[in-house]
């Protein structure tokens, strides 16, 4: 009977030693893969604050451990491309981490790098690398893209600026010239006093436009918002337009409800729908019909002019509300235009919390729509002004809309 007791406890404690050694095993195994994670998961050893550091960061932040594998990458590092499939991808980044993994040194550099796997698009990273700790790196990658870009505009608008103004000046000087030279032929003067006349009035409505652009570029351009009538904008911008269309016989009509109110700036907001009727006009042929509809819909009031000019070509349309930017160069130079008008409707619209959209075809005319959210006024305050005549409806926008849905 003991003898069989003692074989018993002998066969316990051999199970529980082979029980004990795969426990050992496996622990180790574990913890073995604990320490070689795969990449873009946290090893137990990175710090806990460094973690919470790294995840608030904007700029993209990657940490590489002795290898160059992905520790650990923000989410910017993914969405910028610089981490790939828990890699990085960039030939160029890579360098910087040789170099600093040499000599210790902190690198810095901004490299423009493609976008994504495909395509030509790039992104502009200001990239900096630096030590952390014995063994691991810290990348971080601030996008540069929309700063260049911004840069550039503005170097763009001095040039633009300048070519501009020189144009006008320029036609100035030589008039000035030849009409001293004519100063005995009665009918040379006055042809070139026309002229002269011509250029002066597109060099003083050059320049008041770019003053008006950079006046609505100065933050808080409209921050004294009060209550405008949208018939009176709409009033005032129409009359001083009616004289222009009166010149090519083009009949422009007002319908809708022009009894919405907004916020805003009345001046600025007549600027905006005063450039809208200009262009309408100055592209439209002679004998035509301009429409300004208003319309209110979902908190929005929408002021549409339509016209039945020329067109703007579908691959033109992206790049009308740029700054001197011309559909028709030669035809701008006809009618005055100096490339700014669309522009500062955009600018207008952004001041108000709105936007401006436009539909066009060429042959068939275009729509431009500004849209101003509307103002919400307490029930004993007017809806319009009570001093000026009501605006008999007429021609509106809404054929437009069913050209643009069919």
């Amino acid at each position: 009977m003991d003898g069989i007791i003692s074989g018993v406890t002998a066969l316990a404690a051999g199970i529980l030693g082979l029980v004990v050694g795969v426990v050992a095993t496996v622990a180790f195994r574990i913890s073995d893969r604990q320490q070689h994670r795969l990449p873009g998961t946290e090893p137990v050893e990175l710090d806990e604050g460094l973690v919470r550091v790294l995840s608030v960061l904007r700029s993209a932040a990657v940490v590489l451990a002795e290898d160059d594998e992905v520790v650990r990458a923000s989410p910017p590092a993914y969405a910028l491309g610089v981490v790939r499939n828990d890699a990085l991808v960039h030939r160029a980044i890579l360098d910087m981490v040789r170099d600093v993994r040499r000599d210790g040194v902190i690198r810095e550099q901004e490299l423009e790098l493609p976008r994504g796997p495909i395509g030509s698009g790039t992104v502009l990273l200001q990239v900096r690398v630096a030590p952390l700790g014995l063994d691991r790196l810290l990348v971080l990658a601030e996008d540069r893209t929309e700063a260049r870009r911004v840069e550039a505009i503005r170097r763009d608008f001095v040039v633009n600026v300048s070519h501009e103004l020189k144009t006008p000046v320029g036609a100035l000087a030589l008039l000035a010239e030849t009409l001293g030279d004519a100063a005995d032929d009665p009918v040379a003067v006055r042809r070139f006093t026309q002229r002269m006349q011509t250029e002066a009035q597109r060099l003083s409505a050059l320049v008041q436009e770019i003053i008006e652009l950079s006046r609505l570029q100065v933050a808080g351009a409209a921050e004294k918002a009060t209550p405008v009538p949208v018939r009176d904008v709409v009033e005032e911008a129409v009359d001083r337009a009616r004289i222009t269309a009166q010149g090519k016989n083009i009949t422009i009509t007002v319908g809708g409800s022009t009894d919405c109110v907004v916020y805003g700036d009345h001046n600025l907001l007549v600027t905006a729908v005063r450039n809208l009727v200009d262009n309408a006009v100055a592209y439209s042929a002679h004998a035509t019909r301009v429409g300004v509809g208003v319309s209110e819909r979902d908190g929005l009031v929408e002021i549409a002019v339509v016209d039945q000019g020329i067109g703007i070509a579908e691959d033109e349309q992206d790049r009308v509300f740029e700054r001197f930017y011309r559909v028709d160069p030669a035809r701008s130079r006809d009618t005055g235009g100096t490339g700014l008008g669309l522009s500062i409707v955009k600018h207008v619209a952004a001041d108000h919390g709105g936007d401006v959209t436009m539909w066009s075809e060429p042959g068939r005319g275009s729509t431009f729509t500004l849209r101003i959210p509307a103002a919400d006024l307490p029930a004993h305050v007017g809806r319009s002004s009570t001093d000026r005549p009501a605006i008999t409806p007429a021609h509106t926008a809404a054929h437009k809309d069913e050209e643009v849905g069919a």
